[in-house]
């Protein structure tokens, strides 16, 4: 006993099911008789990838069977030898969202400080200075405090 229950026939069909195909896709490697398809013609392989990376499907690129085949192990060799990526990084710019509070990736991340603003632990104090907030008089200071630590010692 058959499921479903018939009504295949009963039903109208969509606009969709009535468009009649579009024009067949033609293997230009067929088309143009090439041997082979060459792993390293990475300008080639890009037309069989999509934006993201993946391998255009037989239908979408009109190759035969034997061919899609081939570009898809060269497509495979190229990325292993880092001709071509395994994917594409996409940049969307994206707005707060829509979850509680926004992002908080940003509230997390710490302060980076380049080379020249470098903290560092001030002798005296212990407190932590950038040297852009250091004083002549300040330096003056420390280096008469180091000196008399350092006579101290001896």
């Amino acid at each position: 006993m058959a499921r479903g229950g018939g009504n295949d026939r009963d039903r109208k069909r969509s606009p969709k099911d009535s468009r009649r195909p579009g024009k067949k896709k033609v293997c230009i490697f067929c088309k143009e008789h090439i041997d082979w398809v060459d792993y390293k013609d990475v300008n080639l392989l890009r037309r069989y990838m999509s934006d993201r990376g993946k391998i255009r499907a037989q239908r979408v690129s009109g190759n035969c069977r034997q061919h899609q085949q081939e570009v898809a192990v060269a497509i495979k060799t190229a990325r292993e030898l880092a001709l071509l990526p395994y994917t594409q990084r996409t940049m969307a710019e994206r707005g707060p969202g829509r979850g509680r509070g926004g992002r908080q990736d940003a509230v997390l991340q710490a302060p980076v400080s380049t080379p020249d603003e470098s903290p560092r632990v001030d002798d005296v104090e212990g407190d932590v200075v950038s040297d852009a907030e250091t004083t002549d008089a300040e330096t003056t200071e420390v280096d008469a405090s180091t000196a008399a630590d350092a006579e101290a010692e001896v």
